[in-house]
């Protein structure tokens, strides 16, 4: 029996407007072309690493390439705060075409860097600068964009609005994986660690100006047109520091979970099942494509769920599912084909509950005024914490002979996701302003 919580209610719209819809799609679109560019560092790390950081030993070269990716993350809380009090001040279009012209130009710098052998010590620093600039713009790009599709839906479709956040950050992972196995098909290994990956950074940054060009041609959301009528006199920061630090902390903890497995099987596991099991890169690439297609096919679905049911039960699904499937697919993981395909198509559908509803459960704890800040820079910390270190640490236990540990870490962050959500309070149909 369903009861009514407190400060919420059951909205009576009920459909998507087309101005909606097309706020929708324009989103997804941008979002689906920035994450390409951000993931393809992690697809083709261990084919440039040498470039830049050359070594006697393969794997510490990857492991350095890895750092790097780490180290991204360290700018994504920076982005989240700074880019998010930009679009809950200047609007969350213009926060939204700032952040992906940032990633699509340092993709392009990354593509055209000469290597260690031609400029020395200069093209790692290149490489690191590059990839913060990315971070600090992924890092503006989810609390916008969360912010953005959230305002721009019907008050009872804000989950399956919500859920077109991770379906094109999931699209952005395909659409690079995709890169990969279409340029590994045809370009032979030597040439792919040559050259093939520069043409992945081009391609990718190229599409990044595509999007920024779809980004400009969004209207403002209603929302933030109500709120712009009345100055801010405390910067958006400072507001979630003092006034909503508990609604911040609780996003942290509802994204751990998630980045975590998200991370794992989304961006991690062509890598990962190349390095453990000797699975070829390109069946390892083909085997993501599936899970990850399939995956799409989930999240919009479960987002409607989560308008249906709550986001509670979603996430509670989520969590206690991945905790359970950590042991059997990371130590079942082999050198064949369809074993790989059905392990990391399972971890994606389980993540898929989180990824349908996280955008919209986070934007759903602030007001508007602070909205884009308020989710923006807690997942971006989670997403350091969670995710940016998960490729450096299972690199660095799979070097200390530590690998088949690695299913303990995975579970005991899944259930401390588990009892976050079992604790926070629901907010299907909670009246936002």
């Amino acid at each position: 029996m369903e009861t009514t919580l407190p400060g919420v209610a059951e909205p009576s719209s009920v459909t998507l407007t087309r101005a909606q819809k097309r706020a929708i799609v324009a989103a997804t679109l941008g979002t689906i072309v920035e994450f390409t560019d951000w993931i393809i560092y992690a697809t083709f790390a261990s084919l440039f690493s040498r470039h830049f950081f050359p070594a006697h030993d393969e794997r510490v070269s990857l492991l350095s390439a890895f750092a790097v990716f780490a180290v991204g993350f360290v700018m994504r809380p920076i982005g989240g705060a700074l880019l998010g009090a930009y679009a809950d001040r200047r609007g969350r279009k213009n926060g939204l075409a700032l952040s992906v012209a940032l990633m699509a130009g340092s993709s392009l710098v990354i593509a055209t860097c000469p290597g260690y052998r031609s400029i020395g010590f200069a093209a790692p620093v290149v490489l690191v600068l590059a990839r913060l600039v990315q971070g600090f713009a992924a890092g503006g790009e989810f609390g916008s964009a969360a912010t953005f599709l959230i305002e721009s839906s019907a008050p009872s479709r804000r989950g399956f609005a919500g859920s077109w956040q991770h379906f094109a950050v999931n699209a952005g992972v395909l659409v690079a994986a995709s890169v990969g196995a279409l340029l590994t098909s045809f370009i032979e290994p030597s040439g792919m660690a040559e050259y093939g990956w520069r043409i992945a950074f081009g391609i990718a940054g190229a599409m990044g100006f595509v999007a920024l060009w779809v980004r400009l041609a969004v209207a403002e959301t209603d929302a933030f047109r109500k709120v712009a009528r009345h100055a801010q006199s405390r910067h958006p920061f400072i507001s979630i520091v003092r006034d909503h630090w508990r609604a911040a902390l609780r996003v942290v903890g509802i994204a751990m979970a998630g980045n975590l497995c998200i991370y794992l099987w989304l961006v991690l596991f062509p890598t990962l099942a190349h390095l453990r099991t000797g699975l070829p890169l390109s069946s390892a690439f083909r085997a993501s494509v599936i899970s990850i297609v399939v995956s799409l096919i989930a999240i919009p679905l479960f987002g409607m769920l989560s308008d249906r049911v709550g986001r509670k039960p979603v996430l509670l699904v989520f969590a206690g599912g991945s905790a359970l499937f950590a042991w059997p697919a990371l130590s079942l993981l082999s050198n064949n084909f369809w074993n790989a395909t059905v392990i990391v198509t399972i971890g994606m559908v389980l993540s898929s509950g989180f990824a349908a509803t996280c955008a919209t459960v986070m934007a759903e704890q602030f007001p508007a005024h602070v909205r884009a800040t308020g989710v923006g820079l807690p997942y971006a910390i989670s997403a350091a914490l969670f995710g940016g270190t998960l490729p450096y640490i299972v690199t660095a236990m799979s070097n200390s002979g530590l690998s088949k540990y690695l299913w303990i870490y995975v579970a005991l962050v899944c259930a401390v996701g588990f009892v976050v959500y079992a604790r926070m309070p629901e907010t299907r149909g909670k009246i936002l302003d």
